[in-house]
């Protein structure tokens, strides 16, 4: 999707995920396996850079949750009575606006997480979602229609009241504003109904025809075109959060209380438990308590986020305790300071970390979260037997232990385990079990043998392109490995670095060979992973392909059964048991056409990791990571 472009279902097949990569510098953070702290995802999903070395980290919150103390205040050592008072002290990267339909960037994210509310939420970044500013809702027999009742005499921050009308300007802003960059999650991915008009060969939203109404000022009913199973777990992003009606005169017949730029900088209105108070760009943002919030009025004073973008002297800012909850980059970080006394019932390791080099031990939580990392090939480029060499040569154990220090979990399916069908043990199994180029081992004979197989010897070398994020030593590093171990099997590897935005546009482009990124959920549901994987959507030649990988009949002969079992997802997308069935089975189906024809070779899936001070008591977060975590249950020590 290009900016400003607002698109419809039909488009969506080949949109959503592209405009997800191509914008989304969100979830940067911690690619390397745990480098962000306290940073996750982004907020918004979609492609992100394999490495930490932009910090977005550390700070607060993306996309959703907020409530959940159910883990027991849990996050400092004493679990005692909290306090009130105090700010939080956190570290961010480079922020570009406060504006939830604008926002693509984890930094970003973070700090709109604090200041607005949508109707749903995911609870301490939870998987499951709840009501937030929504008391309740119902749906229709055949799941198309949505009726919210919302919360009575909710306040924005300039003390108007959260009505149904506001939503309906909300989500309007969403579709149609000239400023949205995430129109496609209304239009599209959620699909709620709406009319479009043709421009240049291609249908596009008609502003002001969304099929929302606004019965009473507690009652919104939205309207879908098809059932669309995660629709609740859409709700929850702040890109659907509530804004005052009329705040901005950026949609038609709106003709704004201010102008966009005093709103997206400088005076941004929510409902959430904290109000903007200043930023300085490059150098500081803050927040403080809203105290007349609908929810559990924060504890903390305030939050204040230091802009540093070199992860050398976040860690040196954090060693000074100038940060209350940090990351460790993986070139400090040592595994055997991990002390873990504690797996809760959701996979979580909460224990200590230390000594520190300032001799502090720090508290230190490890969460599954949901995402996925992958070395990606432009089939069109790189011929199946090449592919097929490099998937012989990882072994993904030994990847996640030497390269990213245990970090990480080895990665044999796109879909996370924490999200895949049956569960992560299905997962373990069916990898187990499957897996055609060996579970947690090397097979480099394989390797020579299929490139030998495919013509190739010590007279006829195949040569191929690495291409890594600009700022991944540890990319780089592994790039340096893939290159000696495939040298004995006739594969010449050239290493290159690309900025993120420039890697992501040459993968859209097609001028692409071999490349790192990593997918981090729009909505907890394989389907956002398995889209990526839809041949008909990687297609580079196309508009705004959703992946890169041109996977098609010509560059691989599991194209077929891949696209037939997208389609039998797309075709059973109701919120039934009977139709998630269904959908798990053509899940399976897609992951081994992946391993058939290697689009994407699997490495790892990111552990998210906190550290911090005993003067902080934050509670546990969940599987969707810290970005979609509030912190209005956080409190801090005085």
């Amino acid at each position: 999707m290009t900016d400003g472009t607002n698109q419809t279902r039909r488009r969506f097949l080949q949109a959503t995920g592209g405009a997800a990569a191509a914008l989304a510098l969100a979830g940067c953070t911690g690619g390397d396996g745990g480098d962000g702290g306290d940073g996750g995802d982004g907020g918004d999903g979609g492609a992100t850079a394999t490495d930490a070395a932009t910090t977005a980290a550390g700070t607060a919150a993306g996309d959703g949750g907020t409530e959940g103390t159910e883990d027991g205040e849990d996050g400092g050592e004493d679990g005692g009575e909290r306090q009130e008072g105090g700010t939080l002290e956190l570290i961010n990267s480079t922020i570009t606006t406060f504006d939830p339909v604008a926002a693509t960037d984890t930094a970003s994210g973070v700090v709109i997480q604090q200041m607005f509310d949508p109707l749903m939420n995911y609870p301490n970044g939870q998987v499951e979602v709840e009501p937030l500013i929504a008391e309740d809702f119902e749906t229709s027999e055949d799941f198309t229609t949505y009726t919210f009742t919302l919360k009575q005499d909710v306040p924005f921050h300039n003390d108007d009241t959260v009505t149904a009308a506001d939503f309906v300007y909300s989500f309007e802003r969403l579709a149609a504003s000239e400023n949205s960059r995430r129109s496609y999650f209304i239009l599209d991915s959620l699909g709620v109904s709406h009319e479009t008009t043709t421009e240049e060969g291609g249908e596009v939203y008609s502003p002001g025809t969304l099929d929302l109404e606004a019965q009473d000022e507690q009652t919104l009913v939205v309207n879908l075109d098809s059932p669309f199973a995660s629709t609740l777990e859409m709700l929850a992003y702040t890109a659907f959060a509530a804004l005052p009606e009329g705040i901005v005169g950026d949609v038609e017949g709106a003709e704004g209380q201010m102008g966009y730029d005093e709103f997206a900088t400088n005076n941004p209105i929510g409902a959430g438990p904290f109000q903007f108070e200043n930023w300085a760009q490059g150098e500081k943002a803050s927040v403080t308590k809203f105290e007349d919030y609908h929810g559990d009025v924060a504890l903390l004073d305030g939050i204040n986020w230091a802009t540093i973008e070199d992860a050398n002297a976040e860690y040196n800012y954090a060693m000074n305790k100038n940060a209350d909850i940090f990351r460790i980059p993986t070139s400090f970080y040592d595994q055997g300071k991990v002390s873990v006394e504690e797996t809760d019932d959701l996979g979580r390791d909460v224990g200590t970390y230390g000594p520190l080099r300032n001799g502090d031990t720090a508290n230190y939580l490890g969460v599954p979260s949901v995402n996925s990392f992958y070395l990606g090939f432009n089939m069109a480029n790189v011929e199946k037997p090449i592919r097929q060499a490099f998937a012989y040569m990882v072994n993904q154990q030994q990847t996640a232990d030497q390269i990213f220090k245990g970090r990480v979990a080895p990665g044999y399916h796109f879909t996370p385990p924490n999200i895949y069908p049956d569960g992560p043990e299905a997962y373990d199994t069916h990898a187990e079990e499957n897996y055609p180029y060996g579970y947690n081992e090397s097979l480099p004979q394989e390797a020579v043998s299929v490139m030998e197989e495919a013509g190739y010897g010590p007279n006829n070398r195949a040569s191929v392109t690495y291409t890594h994020y600009a700022s991944s030593d540890t990319f780089a590093q592994y790039g340096q490995i893939l290159r000696d171990q495939l040298g004995q099997a006739y594969i010449d590897v050239s290493i290159e670095a690309a900025q993120f935005s420039t890697l992501i546009q040459r993968v859209r482009s097609g001028n692409m060979q071999v490349y790192t990124l990593g997918w981090i959920a729009d909505w907890p549901a394989p389907d956002n992973f398995l889209q990526l994987l839809n041949p008909p959507q990687t297609d580079t030649s196309e508009p705004d392909p959703i992946s890169g990988i041109n996977w098609s009949s010509e560059t691989g002969s599991a194209a077929e059964q891949a696209a037939s079992a997208y389609e039998t997802v797309t075709n059973n997308l109701e919120p039934t048991d009977e139709a998630q069935q269904t959908r798990n089975e053509a899940y399976v189906q897609i992951e081994e056409a992946n391993w058939e024809d290697v689009g994407f070779l699997n490495l790892y899936h990111r552990t998210d990791e906190r550290f911090w001070y005993d003067a902080v008591d934050v509670p546990r977060f969940g599987g969707m990571g810290t970005s979609r975590q509030k912190h209005n249950h956080t409190s801090k020590q005085q």
